[in-house]
């Protein structure tokens, strides 16, 4: 196991948390590659042979991304990517060496938030890294800017019985129980919460999400707002707040006395 150490130095001594980032990886040196290399560049890194061992450190440690191998002996990434979904709110990354277009779109479907096919190039994979970073909702470091007595502002958005908390990326639902989300669910929903009432074609959603441009991009956005629409639809195939346009993308329909 590699692990590099959780704090930095910030400014006047300060120290800041540093992104903790799990790769899961049967191949050791490229394992050993990964983590030395996100390390160097300033993250918290553990490397982790297998699976079970990722269980187990999910056991004591909290991450906030996880780079998982799809083809392990034992357990496979996909299966594992799904259970951390269940246990906190990380990004994920799959990396496969088959890159077929059935194993991206399986990896979409479980709510990966990139997918990278090996070999890949390491500073490929520090940038995808740090575009998935800055979606995910444990990793916040505005709180270490905020200024001393300044009063913050919670984002919240209201339509029919929901209500959506943009800070801390819940949603609520009738009698005000918690809708469970994936991240890139809320992904998507945050994007039509903030550009409500206009047409936001499949390319947009997927720039706005940090989806990067592949041929099955299209697919993978249309996945995600019809698992969105089982959510917060009383009838997901006559939808109310999110509708299709056909031929063009979609349209979030929110009141203008929404809050």
């Amino acid at each position: 196991m590699f692990l590099c150490n959780l704090l930095s130095a910030g400014v006047g001594g300060q120290t800041v948390l540093r992104a903790r980032i799990a790769i899961v990886e049967d191949e050791p040196d490229l394992r050993d590659a990964v983590a030395e290399y996100l390390g160097a560049n300033g993250y918290d890194v553990t490397a982790l042979e297998s699976a079970q061992a990722m269980r187990d450190a999910v056991e004591t440690e909290f991450f906030h991304l996880a780079i998982l191998d799809i083809a392990m002996p034992g357990e496979d990434g996909l299966s594992l990517g799904r259970w951390l979904r269940s246990r906190m709110p990380m990004g994920i990354i799959y990396a496969t060496a088959a890159g077929t277009a059935i194993d991206r779109i399986v990896g979409l479907e479980l709510g990966a938030d990139d997918y990278m096919v090996k070999p890949y190039e390491l500073r490929e994979m520090l940038a995808r890294v740090r575009s998935v970073l800055r979606r995910v909702p444990a990793y916040e470091e505005a709180p270490a800017l905020k200024q001393a007595g300044e009063e913050h502002v919670r984002r919240a958005v209201s339509f029919g019985d929901f209500s959506a908390d943009l800070d801390s990326r819940m949603l609520t639902g009738p009698a005000g129980h918690t809708i469970d989300m994936a991240k890139s669910e809320f992904d998507v929903l945050e994007v039509f919460l903030t550009r409500p009432n206009r047409l936001l074609t499949r390319a947009a959603l997927s720039e706005a999400i940090g989806l990067t441009e592949e041929p099955e991009t299209s697919r993978a956005v249309d996945i995600r707002v019809m698992r969105l629409r089982k959510k917060i639809e009383t009838d997901p195939a006559n939808p109310r707040y999110l509708r299709t346009v056909r031929g063009e993308g979609y349209i979030f329909a929110l009141p203008d006395d929404a809050n």
